[in-house]
């Protein structure tokens, strides 16, 4: 009987211990923080002009991802503060890529008809999978010129007050990057 309760006893000692750990709930916001500091996972896809294109490509560059696809309405929606980003750093060395599981030939066609100023690079939706660094869509990372992530978000806007600071920091960290 001794045992019995020297065994019960350990066990509720060890459980009320493991519940005295602070819990990180799983959310869009810490799966975006996790991603800090880790490599651009490898991928392969093709341009809208069906060229071979991967993550070799960005090598030694500070690099701004953006997961979209046609029919996502908040993706169209952040567009033309995409487009903004571009204008400003686009000369000063910084690429600016979007990657989507929409065919070649209809991301063409969609950027044509909506001026979005990004490469685009179609990945299929597995592969789009497997690299494990969107959480959604729309989703953006930005990637320094070591091959890190250094900061990830959902939504960029500069005038929705909802994105409006961690698309302001998502800027501050560009800066900071070409800076460097």
């Amino acid at each position: 009987m001794k045992t019995y309760f020297v065994l019960l006893f350990s066990v509720f000692s060890f459980t009320a211990l493991a519940q005295d750990a602070p819990v990180k709930w799983a959310t869009q916001e810490t799966f975006f923080e996790d991603l800090i500091g880790t490599d651009l996972p490898s991928f392969n896809g093709l341009t809208i002009n069906k060229k071979p294109f991967s993550n070799a490509d960005l090598k030694n560059q500070v690099v701004v991802i953006n997961f979209w696809f046609e029919k996502c309405p908040p993706c169209i929606t952040e567009m033309p503060e995409l487009n903004n980003l571009v204008s400003k750093y686009g000369k000063k060395g910084v690429r600016f890529i979007g990657i989507t599981h929409d065919a070649p030939a209809s991301a063409r066609r969609f950027q044509k008809r909506n001026g979005y100023k990004y490469e685009i690079v179609s990945l299929s939706k597995d592969e789009i999978r497997k690299l494990n660094i969107n959480h959604g869509f729309p989703s953006n990372v930005l990637v320094g010129k070591d091959g890190k992530i250094i900061y990830a978000t959902a939504n960029i806007s500069f005038s929705d007050p909802q994105f409006k600071a961690k698309s302001m920091l998502f800027e501050e960290k560009l800066k900071m990057e070409l800076n460097n």
